[in-house]
């Protein structure tokens, strides 16, 4: 009989896509997936201290899903939903793991069976129930950049070659995306294409803003490209990129983004002026390229070919079928 695994998917992309590209590797193995939504309530801004192992902060229809018929495991991805999978183990006696990706807060760490921590993060928690990672999962696989490749090479097919993705990311949590931080990003993109030649493949995220937008797309407007920007109304290319292009250049704000790069096998060179990103970030982004998945953009190393290729998510679905033969 199949094992069920549920995956609580809530409003944050990022966490939903780590989460889904563990479920992938699962249902892999044989695993039957069924996805959660979790809708939040306010009181879900509530310290987990408070909410315990709880469903306060999930919405009645949240409530309704969730409430019976146990898995034999529970993914998480969200500090916010850490109580609702310590409820699901206690509410199934103890029948359902529980694995969470990412920091769950501050609380409950014992509960579960398997914490998930990126590499960069190290130090916030420790225990034999904790994996370190290199930073986060993601469903990128070769057969989906081989699907993406047949859906977008002919769209791309009358660019020069060769195509280098440029994805651009914006302000973090304390950190602004400045005109500063944007010039420098179009300049070193502008400089990379210029000792390669060919074509760009541009797309940008909801926090660039449209001044930081502007001022990359203007230094670039010389060059040969294929442009979408967040609000455009054409199918979102995206995976094209990354499954089309010869390099990928991509800003080293988003974790999400970075990952998929280098889960692709390619060149990539990561954006991530000092006086921009936070701490935390430059330990991600400095993690990436010690470890040889990918180059610093500042520094262009031309010849740069990836070691490896990341792919946290197999490890981790490994893990979790593990968790069942202990």
């Amino acid at each position: 009989m199949k094992k069920v695994a549920w995956l609580l998917i809530d409003d944050r992309k990022g966490s939903a896509g780590q989460i889904r590209g563990v479920g992938m590797y699962l249902a892999d193995k044989g695993y039957q997936i069924i996805e959660k939504k979790i809708e939040y309530t306010p009181f879900s801004a509530l310290p987990n201290c408070f909410r315990g192992r709880s469903l306060i902060g999930i919405s009645q229809s949240s409530k309704a899903g969730i409430s019976s018929d146990f898995p034999d495991v529970v993914l998480s991805g969200s500090r916010r939903s850490a109580p609702v999978v310590r409820w699901i183990k206690k509410h199934s006696h103890n029948h359902s793991k529980i694995v969470q990706l990412l920091y769950p807060g501050m609380f409950g760490h014992k509960d579960f069976d398997l914490i998930v921590i990126p590499e960069h993060d190290r130090g916030k928690i420790s225990g034999d129930n904790v994996l370190f990672i290199t930073g986060s999962p993601h469903r990128i696989t070769p057969e989906s950049l081989s699907a993406a490749q047949a859906q977008w090479q002919d769209t791309f097919a009358s660019l020069p070659r060769p195509l280098t993705a440029v994805i651009i990311g914006g302000k973090i949590k304390g950190k602004g995306f400045s005109s500063d931080d944007a010039l420098a990003f179009g300049a070193a993109i502008k400089n990379f294409h210029q000792s390669r030649g060919g074509s760009l493949l541009i797309t940008d995220s909801r926090r660039t803003g449209i001044e930081g937008e502007q001022i990359i797309l203007q230094q670039l407007s010389s060059i040969p490209a294929y442009t979408y920007l967040i609000g455009d109304n054409k199918a979102n290319p995206y995976m094209g990129y990354l499954a089309c292009a010869d390099y990928i250049l991509v800003s080293g704000d988003s974790v999400s983004m970075c990952c998929e790069a280098c889960g692709t096998g390619k060149p990539v060179y990561i954006f991530s002026r000092r006086d921009w990103l936070t701490p935390k970030h430059h330990r991600f982004v400095d993690s990436l390229v010690s470890e040889g998945y990918a180059a610093a953009l500042e520094t262009d190393s031309s010849d740069f070919k990836p070691r490896l290729t990341l792919n946290p998510a197999a490890k981790i679905a490994s893990e979790i079928d593990n968790l069942f033969n202990l």
